[in-house]
């Protein structure tokens, strides 16, 4: 079965987080600004993955990430890989929203990262990238190369992709509690054609995944897709917790 290697100091996870600061990044989502949301976010899940990480006073390397944040251009925040330890020491960066959204460029260098990456991750496992945009894209279209990325991988499995769209847009009726909603299970929900496209973007959730986040108190359905329509913080939240449950030794 694939999605079953676990995340190991000797075998760590990658995973790339691909992050819209576009302008519209600073407009208001609730009581905050949607890029400092997702800032909270990406605190939060990193604290997560250093606990699961953590023997004794140890801090084992199991999750190695890369950051890109996009507008107009794309940017390497952390000047490539840093594994979990090393992006807590140092902390999240502060992002400031402005410029386009160029998405195809940034799925670009995660491919190229991956080219690089993978031949050295034979038994690790598959790794994930978590894209998160609030707004469709500008320039070229994404998907031929989002398309190329799920077919490449590991003996674990193919790459994983997960795609969080912020917009209080995009279903037809709002979701009332993220702890119980079940996942995207039907496509008709979806009130925008970008995020249908975003939805195809979306590799299904590993069985693996499912029970890392069950144990988080979510109770999404076995075959709902990676795919977010984040209209809170809420469900920013429980997007970004995805993005962490790799399983661990």
């Amino acid at each position: 079965m694939p999605y079953t290697a676990v995340a190991t100091s000797t075998t760590p996870v990658l995973i790339i987080y691909l992050l819209d600061i576009s302008g519209s990044m600073s407009q208001m989502l609730g009581d905050k600004r949607r890029v400092e949301i997702v800032s909270d976010a990406l605190q939060e899940i990193a604290t997560e993955m250093v606990a699961r990480s953590t023997k004794g006073e140890l801090v084992s390397p199991r999750y190695r990430l890369a950051i890109y944040a996009y507008e107009s251009q794309v940017h390497d925040v952390l000047g490539g890989i840093r594994t979990i330890d090393q992006f807590v020491r140092d902390g999240v960066p502060e992002f400031s929203p402005r410029g386009g959204t160029n998405t195809a460029a940034a799925f670009l260098a995660a491919e190229n990262l991956l080219a690089a990456e993978l031949p050295y991750m034979e038994a690790h496992p598959a790794p994930l990238i978590c894209h998160m945009t609030d707004g469709e894209y500008q320039g070229d279209d994404p998907t031929p190369i989002v398309q190329r990325i799920m077919q490449m991988g590991v003996p674990d499995g193919n790459v994983l992709v997960e795609n969080i769209f912020i917009s209080d847009k995009i279903l037809k009726n709002p979701i009332g509690d993220s702890f119980s909603w079940p996942g995207l299970v039907n496509e008709a929900d979806l009130a925008n054609d970008y995020a249908r496209t975003l939805l195809r973007m979306s590799s299904p959730i590993p069985d693996s995944y499912l029970s890392e986040m069950q144990e988080f108190g979510y109770q999404l359905q076995s075959g709902a897709p990676m795919m977010f329509p984040a209209q809170n913080k809420d469900l920013i939240r429980m997007a970004f917790t995805m993005s962490g449950a790799t399983p661990v030794a």
